[in-house]
């Protein structure tokens, strides 16, 4: 059996009736890149499990993304010629969590580290 988008998303708002559409639609796009099969979500039991992992990856990238956020803007009140080692490896942590939270969302495996 297949399941299609509006049917996830029914089955969604059944779950969490006060969710705001943006809400649903996100929450189906982060399903449907997760798993390969979203015919397995059918049921009130897997969906409710597979929302909590999603609801966990995506806190903790957002909780990243956060703490990333502020130890960026602190570098960019500091002049971009004298950065140290430490400064540079700001840069590249954010772009690790820039690019997890947007894996999440496009749905391809993240990159090798």
């Amino acid at each position: 059996m297949s399941l299609t988008c509006h049917e996830l998303a029914a089955l969604i708002e059944q779950m969490q009736p006060d969710a705001p559409p943006r809400d649903i639609a996100r929450l189906c796009l982060l399903l449907t890149n997760s798993f390969g099969d979203i015919a397995l979500l059918s049921d009130e039991a897997s969906l409710a499990e597979a929302w909590q992992d999603i609801g966990i990856r995506l806190q903790a990238a957002t909780d990243q993304h956060a703490a990333m956020t502020e130890e960026l803007e602190d570098l960019a009140r500091s002049d971009p010629s004298g950065f140290s080692i430490e400064q540079i490896w700001v840069l590249i942590r954010a772009i690790k969590v820039q690019s997890q939270i947007l894996q999440l969302y496009v749905g391809n495996p993240p990159l090798p580290v």
